[in-house]
């Protein structure tokens, strides 16, 4: 019979629990979500820890460097954290290496320094409007008509240089990323994209040092 059998030692925890009270694991949230949140309400630095969708053991470290959020992998076996060449036999080393604000390098050689962690509970104001008026205009729709509808979170939008497909010269065109949307305009007035194109069928980005140009890829 077992140590445990006998109640001499407990059971071990469970690591999702042991997770969940740590202040800025964020269990539920989505890879864009995290972005839209760093990037409104977060600082340089700032940074939280996130399911992701990779397998049932791994995690994302999603970090804001200046105006991007940046996504570093993290995987569990048992009680052990792997996070870049570093492994931590416990949630508390784990932490811990936290504590001392690491400096984390990119693929694309950017320095991006841990500085704090962003909570998963926020305090929000308890400030509220007073309702001086209210009445309505009898625009004849019903509750059916009530469609919640919001145009997607832009994450980037700018000028690139693209080459052509064709006549294989350099243009100037505006591009906007919507979440896994990819689209470029002849112009920045013009409403109507040249083409969309989706990032989920990318299998990957090689940059393209031919061309003798700056970050083409």
């Amino acid at each position: 019979m077992s140590k445990s059998d006998t109640g001499g030692t407990s059971a071990q925890e469970d690591p999702e629990d042991e997770l969940e009270l740590l202040g800025w694991f964020h269990n539920g949230l989505s890879r864009h979500a995290t972005e839209a949140l760093l990037l409104s309400n977060g600082k340089d630095g700032s940074y939280l820890l996130r399911k992701s969708h990779e397998g049932p053991n791994c995690y994302a470290l999603s970090v804001r460097a200046k105006d991007s959020v940046k996504h570093f992998q993290v995987t569990r076996s048992g009680t052990t954290y792997t996070f870049g060449f570093n492994e931590f036999r416990s949630i508390k080393e784990f932490v811990s290496h936290f504590a001392n604000e690491p400096l984390l390098g990119s693929e694309t050689g950017t320095i991006i320094v841990l500085k704090c962690p962003y909570p998963r509970e926020v305090e929000e104001p308890s400030i509220y409007e007073s309702v001086h008026v209210h009445t309505v205009m009898h625009s004849g729709r019903t509750e059916n008509d009530l469609v919640a509808n919001a145009a997607s979170l832009g994450t980037k939008e700018g000028y690139l240089i693209k080459q052509g497909a064709i006549i294989k010269n350099w243009k100037t065109r505006w591009f906007t990323l919507n979440r896994n949307e990819l689209k470029y305009f002849k112009d920045k007035m013009c409403a109507e994209p040249i083409r969309t194109l989706d990032l989920m069928e990318c299998t990957g980005i090689q940059f393209d040092y031919s061309q003798e140009k700056v970050n083409c890829f």
